[in-house]
C-alpha cells in the first residue's frame, strides 16, 4: 500500500510540474503577444518618416509609464541646435557647483559675433557691452541665438566639458564636439581663420568667396560626419533625466525647463498639430537639408503625463515645410497615442 502511495504522490508532484510549466510557457506567450496599438503607431511612423525621402529617427518616452516608442532608434542623426540642451545642463551643473551665478557678466568681443546672431548685431556696434549668463541663456534657448552660445560653451569649459557632463549622466550615443561657428563653418566649406582675425562682419565675406559647389560638397560631406551627432535614444534620455531631477537639481531643472517652454521657433515642429496651448518645453534645430530637428517635453492634459521626445529629420530633398510636417504628423500621432493607451497617473510630478 505504501508503495503505491508513493506512486502516486510521485504522479501528482509530476503533473502539477506539467500544468506549472504549460502555465508558464503560456504566460510567456501572453507577455510576447505584440502590443497591436504600438505596432500600429510604429507603422504609422514609418510611413510619415516616408515623406521626408531621407533618414528619421524618432524616441518618445511616456515619463510616468515608461512606455517608449521609437522608429531608428539609435541612428545618429546630426544635432544641429538641439545640442544647445546639453550645454545648457552644463551650465547648469556649474552653477550648481558655485563655479558660475546666472549674474556673471561677460564682455561682448567682436570675435564673439558668429553666424546666425542677428539679435546681437546692434550690441557688438557699441564697444564696452557686458551680458549677463541667464541673458546669454535664454538669447541661446529661446532665440537659438549663435553668438550667445559658443559664449556660453566658451565659459562652460568648451565642448570636452559639455561631453564630459553627457558622459557622467551614462548617456551613449551623444557626440558633442564643435563649437556652433565651425559646424557652420563645416557646412558652407569655410575655412576659419585664427580667432584672432575675427573681426565683425569676417564671416560673411567668407562666406561670399564660396561657390554653390562648394557648399554642396561641404554639405553632403556633413551629412557623413560623426561628430556633433546624437541617437533619438541619448537625446530622449537627456531629455529623461532633466526631467526626473537626476541631471539637475529641482530648481535648475525648473528654470531650463521654464526657459525652453519660451522657445520661439518651430511653430511648424512638434507643436504644428498639437492642441492649442499644450505645454511644451523645446529645443529646435537645424542644418539647411542636413538637419531638422525638434526635441523637447510634451505635458499631456489632465492626468495623462509627460513625453520626452526627439524628433530628428536627417538628409533630405524635400523643401523645410514638408520636413516638417513630417515632425508634426510624428507628434500629433505619438501625442494622442500617449494620451488614450496610458492609464491615468494619480500624481504627476510637474
Amino acid at each position: 500500500m505504501s508503495i503505491t502511495m508513493k506512486k502516486l504522490s510521485f504522479l501528482l508532484l509530476n503533473l502539477l510540474f506539467l500544468i506549472n510549466l504549460q502555465s508558464n510557457a503560456q504566460t510567456s506567450v501572453a507577455t510576447k503577444k505584440p502590443d497591436l496599438a504600438t505596432q500600429r503607431l510604429e507603422q504609422e511612423l514609418e510611413s510619415i518618416a516616408k515623406l521626408a525621402k531621407g533618414k528619421v529617427g524618432i524616441c518618445a518616452l511616456h515619463l510616468e509609464s515608461g512606455k517608449q516608442v521609437s522608429l531608428n532608434l539609435q541612428e545618429r542623426f546630426p544635432m544641429a541646435s538641439t545640442v544647445k540642451v546639453a550645454i545648457a545642463v552644463q551650465l547648469f551643473t556649474l552653477i550648481e557647483q558655485g563655479k558660475l551665478s546666472l549674474m556673471t557678466m561677460t564682455d561682448l568681443q567682436p570675435s564673439d559675433l558668429h553666424p546666425g546672431s542677428g539679435t546681437l548685431d546692434v550690441l557688438f556696434a557699441k564697444p564696452g557691452v557686458q551680458l549677463s549668463v541667464q541673458n546669454l541663456l535664454e538669447l541661446m534657448m529661446v532665440i537659438s541665438d549663435n553668438s550667445a552660445t559658443d559664449i556660453l560653451l566658451r565659459l562652460v569649459g568648451g565642448t570636452e566639458a559639455v561631453q564630459n557632463r553627457v558622459k557622467a549622466l551614462g548617456i551613449n550615443g551623444m557626440s558633442v564636439d564643435r563649437t556652433i561657428i565651425q559646424l557652420l563653418a563645416d557646412l558652407d566649406g569655410i575655412t576659419l581663420p585664427p580667432s584672432s582675425q575675427w573681426t565683425l562682419g569676417f564671416y560673411a565675406k567668407l562666406d561670399s568667396a564660396t561657390t554653390p559647389a562648394m557648399k554642396r560638397a561641404a554639405t553632403a560631406k556633413l551629412v557623413t560626419d560623426p561628430r556633433d551627432t546624437s541617437t533619438p535614444e541619448a537625446m530622449v534620455n537627456l531629455l529623461t533625466q532633466i526631467y526626473r531631477g537626476t541631471a539637475l537639481k529641482p530648481e535648475s531643472r525648473a528654470l531650463l525647463l521654464g526657459v525652453m517652454e519660451r522657445c520661439r521657433g518651430g511653430a511648424a515642429r512638434l507643436k504644428g498639430y498639437l492642441p492649442p496651448n499644450t505645454v511644451i518645453a523645446h529645443k529646435t534645430g537645424s542644418l539647411d537639408g542636413a538637419a531638422t530637428d525638434d526635441v523637447g517635453i510634451i505635458t499631456l492634459p489632465g492626468d495623462a503625463g509627460h513625453i520626452a521626445i526627439a524628433v530628428f529629420v536627417g538628409d533630405s530633398p524635400m523643401p523645410l515645410a514638408e520636413r516638417e510636417q513630417v515632425i508634426a504628423h510624428s507628434a500629433r500621432s505619438i501625442y494622442d497615442y500617449f494620451l488614450y493607451q496610458t492609464p491615468a497617473i494619480s500624481t504627476a510630478t510637474r
